[in-house]
């Protein structure tokens, strides 16, 4: 099973739960720290991460002997990667998606493909946890895109019985990267008008997406209640309700696990795994967007 916890935006507590989920498995269990612009499980972990692999994309190599500047390449390339000028191409790696429709395009065979390093994999057991292995992808300073370095993370190794993806926050490209294809997902948000606002788009994200999901709400009782109102208006089980516990916050700033912090957590989470083994969860019904009825004319100052 492939379980991603992930939230609509950043803070909710998502690698706490993941940690602590990873820690109360009742199997194998491959954390997969997927937040690749800011990998944190491993703070909470013991992880002994002795082996590593660079992740390469792609990019266009350019014969300047063989191109004859005739700008097939460049027209063919939907990114903007590729500038002509009446000589060889001058290329742009951040913007290049790794397609190759360049290198099909060129007329001349003037072009070939190199890989460019755009992050790191890392990977190794955890201390006193057999059966619990960690992977960890870190995006290259200064690189825009997240998604290559999330997809080799999510692809290396085998799976083991439960992959738990600790997911980017937000729901651009990242998140849905991260969440594509899994068996479920568990939202993590906390009871706060903020949360609930970035919730809502996470649903409609996995909706779109048609994956089983169920909620988690972190720091009960320190909101309102206009989260649990919304998810059964939205018929969205809430798996979990985790209190607002100071021991709980100290164990997390000192680097430890809140399911350490609290054993009565550790119950609760195994109800949690029981739940997701039992495949109780569905996607939420499909929902059919109001057609847009705004035109230019109806802006103000708008010419007619």
């Amino acid at each position: 099973m492939i379980v991603a916890i992930a939230s609509g935006k950043g803070g909710t507590g998502k690698t706490s739960l993941a940690v602590s989920l990873a820690l109360t498995a009742p199997a194998d269990v491959r954390l997969l720290d997927c937040d690749v612009e800011e990998p944190n499980a491993h703070l909470l972990l013991d992880a002994r991460l002795d082996s590593s692999r660079p992740v390469m994309v792609p990019v266009p190599l350019v014969d300047a002997e063989t191109c004859t500047g005739c700008g097939e390449c460049s027209a063919a390339c939907a990114f903007n990667a590729l500038a002509c000028m009446g000589g060889p191409p001058l290329l742009f790696p951040d913007l290049c998606h790794g397609c190759g429709a360049c290198v099909l395009a060129c007329p001349a065979g003037a072009l070939d493909e190199t890989g460019r390093e755009v992050g790191l994999i890392e990977w190794g057991e955890v201390a006193g946890q057999p059966g619990l292995e960690l992977v960890r992808g870190s995006l290259r300073l200064g690189e825009a895109r997240a998604v290559p370095v999330i997809e080799a993370v999510r692809a290396h190794g085998t799976p083991a019985s439960l992959d738990l993806l600790d997911c980017p926050p937000g729901t651009a490209c990242p998140f849905v990267a991260a969440v594509r294809g899994v068996d479920a997902v568990i939202l993590v948000t906390e009871p706060t008008p903020f949360g609930l606002s970035d919730l809502e788009q996470a649903v409609e994200t996995v909706r779109l997406l048609g994956t089983p999901c169920g909620v988690v709400v972190n720091r009960a009782g320190s909101g309102d209640d206009r989260v649990a109102t919304y998810c059964r208006r939205e018929d969205l089980p809430i798996l979990l309700e985790i209190p607002d516990s100071r021991r709980i916050a100290e164990a997390y700033a000192h680097g430890r696990p809140a399911v350490l912090a609290d054993p009565g957590l550790a119950a609760a989470l195994e109800g949690l795994h029981r739940t997701l083994a039992a495949g109780s969860l569905r996607p939420l019904p499909a929902r059919l967007m109001p057609p847009t009825t705004t035109t230019h004319t109806d802006l103000p100052g708008a010419w007619p």
